[in-house]
């Protein structure tokens, strides 16, 4: 969240929490919280994916396919691990970046 510094200014003040007001919510978003793996080599089947987070996987979105293409089903339902891994079924081998959020 947005630091609000205390000043003897009421107009510095009225800034400052008008700012805040503005970029917190974006600052709360999960995706301002997102990390990018690059080069996942993915296999036909499922895969499971270390998404480093340190939390519970909220989302993720491919951002590159590398010289092929792949159909990926989200198997995060019954991942028992979702707070450390991602589980993705692939339609064949490829090469991806992902971001996780």
């Amino acid at each position: 969240m947005l630091p609000i510094f205390q000043s003897e200014s009421k107009e510095m003040s009225l800034l400052q929490t008008q700012w805040a007001s503005q970029i917190n919510p974006i600052l709360a978003l999960p995706q301002s919280k997102s990390i990018i793996l690059k080069d996942v080599s993915l296999v036909s089947g499922d895969n499971v994916i270390n998404h480093r987070l340190g939390r519970k996987l909220q989302g993720w979105v491919v951002t590159r396919m590398k010289d092929s293409f792949v159909q990926l089903y989200d198997k995060q339902s019954t991942n028992n691990m979702s707070d450390l891994t991602l589980v993705l079924n692939s339609s064949g081998s490829g090469l991806i970046d992902l971001e996780v959020f």
